[in-house]
């Protein structure tokens, strides 16, 4: 199993700051948003890891952030600060990451990413993930390694991670509808904001889903969306009519660090977990 990484979006909603930060470099604590991302993908079993970058400064950054740097590890060396040095090692030893530019032409949307990464997926099982969203566990385990296991136990070709959010506030998110089948769920629509789910909870998409090789081919046939856009959901939804997708709802807390006032709250929500601050009259 391999995993690709999406962030070569353009952060719009952070502008101005992302025109030169990349909103997946942007810090939960002492970390960037997309080193949990890639931790998740390595505790799953993911240790060849594409991380699909907009050209430029943006893409820049990532590749620095998970490739060597001998000259900073030389001179926190002889400043006596290698442990501060080895949590960045660490992450450099979790995996062998590729690298790869998405273009800026005519084409976007959530797909790309695993277009580009066709030759580095190469016939191997993929997570497919986004790397500005984060999820929380306080237990310390991983929702994508529960999510590649729930799929082994299904006998499932492919499965979606899904948070749970009341019914009421459905029309807020992507849906993923399912069907009962041998004790699963699976998935058989994808709603995109429903106006009245009528139902009691909903499963949201958060863009994290464990698809076979053979999956890419339903991403090589699309055509934009109403939008303009190539849209991951489309290409998991073709699939999901000729083969069985899991749903699998996550144990930890779901965090959009794609707008300033999700990235803020996970911030809250991770200094809260590691004791670092305390809740508020609201919290």
């Amino acid at each position: 199993m391999r995993a690709v990484i999406a962030v070569a979006g353009m952060g719009s909603r952070f502008f101005p700051i992302a025109k030169t930060i990349n909103k997946c470099m942007l810090p939960i604590l002492n970390q960037p948003v997309v080193a949990y991302a890639v931790a998740d993908c390595v505790a799953a079993g993911a240790h060849e890891i594409a991380i699909v970058t907009a050209p430029g400064e943006p893409g820049r950054q990532v590749r620095h952030f998970f490739s060597e740097d001998l000259d900073l590890k030389a001179y926190f060396t002889q400043r006596g600060w290698q442990d501060k040095y080895a949590s960045v090692a660490d992450l450099h030893s979790q995996a062998a990451f590729t690298f790869i530019e998405q273009p800026r032409d005519d084409r976007y949307g959530t797909a790309l990413p695993a277009l580009v990464a066709a030759d580095f997926i190469a016939g191997d099982d993929f997570l497919l993930v986004a790397g500005d969203d984060l999820l929380l566990r306080a237990d310390g385990g991983s929702d994508l390694a529960e999510l590649a296991a729930a799929r082994a136990t299904a006998g499932a070709p492919a499965a979606l991670a899904a948070a749970t959010v009341p019914g009421a506030e459905a029309h807020r998110y992507g849906i993923l509808h399912p069907r009962a089948a041998a004790g699963h769920q699976l998935l058989d629509e994808l709603l995109e904001k429903p106006d009245d789910y009528g139902e009691p909870t909903a499963y949201i998409n958060i863009s994290r889903t464990l698809l076979p090789a053979h999956a890419l081919a339903y991403f090589q046939k699309l055509t934009p969306a109403a939008n303009g856009e190539y849209q991951a959901t489309d290409a998991i939804t073709a699939f999901a009519r000729d083969h069985d997708v899991l749903i699998h709802p996550i144990a930890g807390q779901y965090h959009d660090c794609g707008n300033p006032a999700g990235w803020l709250a996970a911030n809250n929500a991770a200094a809260l977990a590691q004791g670092l601050a305390t809740p508020g009259p609201h919290a």
